[in-house]
């Protein structure tokens, strides 16, 4: 049984950073490809980013390039995504997202893999 845990959503200006966690809990996070959405009132859920199991490959949507990046933190069995320069239009509930054996080496949007498991979310909101 694997479950996802997000955290470290919470209240930030514009311009500022939040760092955001998965934890993997019941299997090794390293194993897993691991992707993060997002959701926003009224709108379609999209994805963020997401990275191959094995460091093959790291996605970021154009919305986001250059201000966010993912990152694994193997030994706390967690994947996490550090957001700077926060703006008004980053403000979603935040999914992360676990595919096992998806070991693509280019980047691929996260809407191409399919998802085994799904983490609650946690808020994203950013006031100006």
């Amino acid at each position: 049984e694997v479950q996802l845990q997000a955290s470290g959503g919470g209240l930030v200006q514009v311009g500022g950073s939040l760092r955001l966690s998965c934890v993997v809990v019941g299997s090794a996070a390293n194993d897993y490809h691991i992707s993060w959405f997002r959701q926003a009132p009224g709108k379609e859920r999209e994805g963020v980013s997401c990275l191959s199991s094995g460091e093959r490959s790291t996605y970021y949507a154009d919305s986001v390039k250059g201000r966010f990046t993912m990152s694994r933190e193997n030994a706390k069995n967690t994947v996490a995504l550090q957001m700077n320069d926060l703006k008004p239009e980053d403000t979603a509930v935040y999914y992360c997202a676990a595919a096992p054996g998806v070991t693509h080496t280019i980047p691929m949007k996260c809407e191409f893999v399919h998802q085994n498991y799904w983490g609650q979310g946690t808020l994203v909101t950013v006031s100006s």
